[in-house]
């Protein structure tokens, strides 16, 4: 074991016991056809400014599923199954919409046509459509569109300092997740329309791109990629010096977002600033440290004044072969790989290091199944697969101690699993999608996907679902619409000085 597997001492078990995670999960809301359902969130699912549990991403037909944080794997995957057949019932009671179980998109309509969410007309509610309008004209909306599962992980007794040491090991190892989870090698090409790719077709038609050891073309150069991102240069050394980079790209104007200015000629709203990133959520990366915020308060500044809370994994793809995305054994290999970070030796992060993993972040996901794939690691070539092996053999008595923590062998199965995948790469999820489509749909990314969401939603709604659960998600929704108008009668300024006010370089901290 070299000095990067040196562990810490692992926490007692009354501290593993305390683990806590919690899954945001986005979806299209999609049509039979296969194409983007352009019909309004549905009133049956509340406001989505203040449910707790049901909101919507980037547009008005992507919905957002958000758990509660959990002690226990099987307690947070089931809220998320039941807060799903909430979802599902009231699709099937409005029509025949379904989820979308793909991270990449179903058949879009042109990009102006894609509609953005909404909010209301509360201060804070506008903000958030004129937030993502201000995505729209930067990076496009198809972009957007794409979908996946945030994992959020907690552990007591763990500072800044320790978080930031999780989160430099996390984007070292994090082609590891990419290769085990990835489940995005193929896209339908309207997703790339207008758009210089290196696709290749997978069926007579060209509707279908894909490449061949893709694992996860979501976090691919396709992906959520930015060039006006690519130059912030974010350290992750520490709170302080992570706080500064973010509040300079908050800070500092960018002369193609000033052009676009923050209204248009008509007065409607382009962006809520001319900053390299209007808001702190506009920064893209793969793991990101949180605090939760308090109403009104800027994340940077909650951050800056009470210390990172939990991380927000955010590389994680849908699993199209499970009915909410995600299997109770990705989360317990989350669980161990998350630790491993945690109690592995961490030197800080180098320019250097930062642009290697950056390499091998596009190489894992665009090339992650290819025999003999080398990674950079420290200036030198090493193979993916003996790369891999090392950490996953480094987690086994991580995985030991949480089986004995919670009386299971769950955890160490989960990690047999993914060391399996490492020597079978036709075994990993992306390899199943391909040769799933290929064998089974004529190739076609499209009749895949739609195939199975529609066994998902028949899946979630076969379940038990008794009176009590659907009386208590209609009350949920009906409290949600009522605090969403408590907010919007209790506004008193205008919106353009509350933008102000809220925008202000003061509110960071």
């Amino acid at each position: 074991m070299n000095k990067s597997q040196e562990l810490l001492p692992v926490p007692t078990s009354d501290r593993l016991a305390q683990i806590r995670r919690g899954i945001e999960k986005e979806g299209l809301r999609a049509l039979p056809t296969g194409g983007l359902a352009l019909t309004p969130h549905p009133i049956a699912l509340g406001s989505a400014l203040t449910h707790p549990n049901i909101t919507t991403d980037y547009s008005e037909s992507q919905i957002e599923l958000i758990t509660g944080a959990h002690r226990g794997v099987d307690e947070c995957l089931n809220e998320l199954i039941e807060v799903h057949q909430h979802v599902y019932h009231s699709l099937k009671q409005a029509g025949n919409e379904m989820l979308w179980v793909s991270s990449m998109p179903c058949g879009l309509p042109t990009d102006e046509t894609i509609p953005l969410a909404r909010y209301g007309s509360s201060n804070a509610g506008r903000s958030k459509s004129v937030y993502r309008m201000g995505l729209g004209h930067r990076y496009g909306r198809r972009m957007q569109m794409i979908s996946g599962i945030h994992y959020n992980w907690s552990m007591p007794g763990v500072d800044s300092d320790q978080y930031f040491a999780l989160i430099r090991n996390f984007r070292r190892h994090a082609f590891v997740l990419l290769y085990l989870f990835g489940s995005s090698p193929a896209l339908c090409s309207c997703f790339v329309e207008g758009r210089e790719h290196s696709l290749k077709r997978l069926d007579a038609s060209g509707r279908t791109l894909h490449l061949p050891h893709a694992t996860s073309l979501r976090m691919g150069r396709l992906g959520y990629q930015s060039d006006a991102q690519a130059a912030i240069n974010v350290s992750y050394n520490g709170l302080d010096g992570y706080a500064r980079s973010l509040h300079e790209a908050l800070t500092q104007p960018y002369p193609a977002y000033e052009q676009l200015g923050i209204r248009n000629p008509g007065g409607d709203y382009n962006q809520l600033g001319t900053s390299l990133l209007q808001i702190e959520n506009e920064f893209y990366g793969t793991i990101r440290p949180k605090r939760t915020v308090r109403s009104g308060e800027r994340p940077l500044h909650a951050l800056r004044e009470r210390g990172v809370e939990y991380v927000e994994v955010r590389l994680m793809d849908l699993d199209p072969f499970e009915p909410v995305g995600i299997a109770q054994s990705t989360m317990r290999m989350l669980d161990v790989f998350l630790l491993h970070c945690l109690l592995s030796d961490s030197p800080p992060d180098t320019p250097a290091e930062i642009a290697e993993l950056k390499h091998n972040q596009h190489l894992a996901a665009e090339r992650g199944r290819e025999p003999g794939l080398h990674l950079q690691r420290g200036g030198r070539d090493v193979l993916l697969r003996d790369w891999a092996d090392e950490v996953l053999t480094a987690c086994a008595p991580l995985a030991a101690s949480l089986d004995q923590t919670h009386g299971t062998t769950d955890y160490s199965q989960a990690l047999a699993q993914a060391q399996a995948r490492v020597a079978a790469p036709e075994t990993t999820p992306s390899s199943q999608v391909l040769r799933t489509m290929v064998e089974q749909y004529d190739s076609s990314f499209l009749d895949f996907t739609l195939a199975q969401s529609e066994l998902a939603r028949e899946t979630l709604l076969n379940l038990p679902w008794t009176a009590e659960q659907q009386a208590k998600a209609e009350a949920q929704a009906v409290e949600s619409i009522a605090a969403q108008r408590e907010r919007e009668a209790a506004d008193t300024l205008p919106f353009e000085e509350w933008r102000q006010r809220y925008m202000a370089p003061q509110g960071l901290g």
